[in-house]
This record gives C-alpha cells, structure tokens and sequence, in this order.
C-alpha cells in the first residue's frame, strides 16, 4: 500500500494547518504548567535548585520561570517559533543534563529522555516553522 505525500505547504488542506498548530501547543504545555508550578512554589523551586549546587538560585528560578512561561506561550501563539523552539530545545537539554543525570534512578531515567524526547520535537518546530496557522504564518 503506496503512501501519499503529506504537504505540509498547503494551505489548503485543514489538516496540514491544524497539525503544527497542535503539536505546538501540546510542546507548550509542558513548559507553561511547569513555569506555572514554580511560580506557585518558588521556595521549593530554589531549594531544588540549592541540591544540585548551581550558583544564584533566586536567578536561576527567575530565568526558568520566565523561559518557561514565555517561551511556552510564544510556541504555542506560533510567534517568532523556530527561534523560541531553539532556545527551549537547548533549555530541555541544558535541564536534563543538570537536574536529571543519575541515570540509574529509574525516574531521573524517564524524566531524562523525556526532555530530550520535546528537544527532538522542538527541532521538528525548528526545521518545518510554525504552520500557517500561526503569528509567523500571518507574515
């Protein structure tokens, strides 16, 4: 059984304008729940970030925070998509890498190729834009 091409270009079809839009939202979520979540906790966010040693906490909760929230936002609004998809791919990595490395805990494991399981979708985001039906489709 042959396998039609999936255009992702037209504009046309509903489905290839509704699909980035709801993948792009899907990814978003992850990250404005989690931003939401450290606003609601921030003293157990910054003792989180005490236990694996990184320097100024108070800044890197800030600096989280706001990447989450406004990153998320901005993937799922489609605006400026392929530049915030890059700085939230290298935020899941940077984040894996600090507070998920003990790789023999089985939920550090999970929750360690978890973050680079929505990097590979966020270089997908990267690669194709944000569809049409987004801020960057509009322009």
């Amino acid at each position: 059984m042959a396998t039609l091409p999936f255009n992702s270009t037209d504009v046309s079809n509903p489905t290839s304008n509704a699909l980035p839009l709801i993948g792009r939202v899907g990814i978003a979520t992850i990250f404005i729940l989690s931003g939401l979540s450290k606003i609601a906790a921030p003293a157990a966010t910054i003792g989180y970030i005490e236990s694996v040693g990184l320097p100024l906490p108070q800044l890197c909760f800030a600096l989280a925070a706001l990447v989450e929230l406004v990153g998320g936002a901005a993937l799922a609004l489609g605006y400026r998509t392929r530049s915030v998809a890059s700085v939230l791919a290298a935020f899941s990595i940077v984040t894996a890498l600090i507070f998920h490395c003990e790789l023999g805990d089985q939920n550090q494991f999970i929750h360690f190729f978890k973050n680079v399981a929505i990097a590979g979708g966020l270089l997908n985001v990267v690669a194709f834009g944000a569809g049409t039906w987004s801020f960057d489709g509009r322009r």
